[in-house]
């Protein structure tokens, strides 16, 4: 089973050179620890910082510095940064390559979930629907189950949606997934799990063809 750290270095094997990349809040953060050196790739955060680096070290934090989830970041050499309507017209017309976002729920569509549990107050949705709907190639990073041992792999979402039928793939705790249109196609296994443990997390339908490799890390 993986961590968090573990999902985001799996994720930071689908960013290519040359791309894009919005980084959402919480385990999508951490995929810039662990890019490949030799790739350039330009972070995006849609607070308005073009070309994030890896976070800080201890005791070298910038408190101005910043992504959208109010962490401080570092910057690379030649970023920019601009403000909210510039940096929505980059996600508006499509100038991302790649999205990476946290989800409470996915549904086996690609329905996407993550932005409010009715009942809890929150400040708003933030940029997550404009990336959702802008987004063409949209990467989920998230664990598997819920505290309660819950599946978040669903045949429907119960939250309110940020998006419809969005998602390409997923990477969890347990397993990569591919959306498809019968479904949550099983691509890799997260090491030491099995598919039956992994069949066993998923409460929408999962498609399994031939032997499922583990991932590679």
């Amino acid at each position: 089973m993986l961590d968090k750290n573990g999902i985001a270095k799996r994720i930071a094997r689908e960013v290519k050179d040359g791309y894009y990349v919005n980084l959402g809040i919480g385990i999508p953060t951490l995929v810039a620890n662990f890019v490949r050196e030799d790739i350039s790739v330009e972070f995006q955060s849609e607070n308005g910082v073009l070309g994030m680096g890896p976070f800080p070290f201890e005791g070298e934090e910038d408190a101005d510095i910043i992504n959208a989830g109010k962490q401080t970041i570092t910057t690379l050499p030649g970023a920019s940064f601009f403000d909210s309507a510039l940096s929505f017209g980059m996600i508006r017309g499509k100038h991302v390559d790649l999205t990476i976002l946290g989800a409470m729920e996915v549904a086996e569509n690609g329905d996407i979930a993550n932005w409010k549990i009715p009942g809890k107050m929150v400040k708003g949705m933030g940029g997550a629907m404009d990336l959702v709907a802008s987004a063409e190639n949209i990467i989920v990073a998230m664990m598997h189950t819920n505290k309660a041992g819950q599946s978040k792999l669903l045949k429907k979402c119960s939250l309110p949606l940020t998006g419809v039928a969005c998602v390409k793939k997923i990477v969890t705790n347990l397993a990569v997934l591919e959306v498809t249109p019968d479904g949550f196609k099983l691509l890799e296994r997260a090491p030491g799990i099995t598919v039956n443990e992994i069949e066993k997390a998923t409460d929408g339908r999962l498609i399994v063809e031939g032997e499922v490799p583990e991932m590679e890390i």
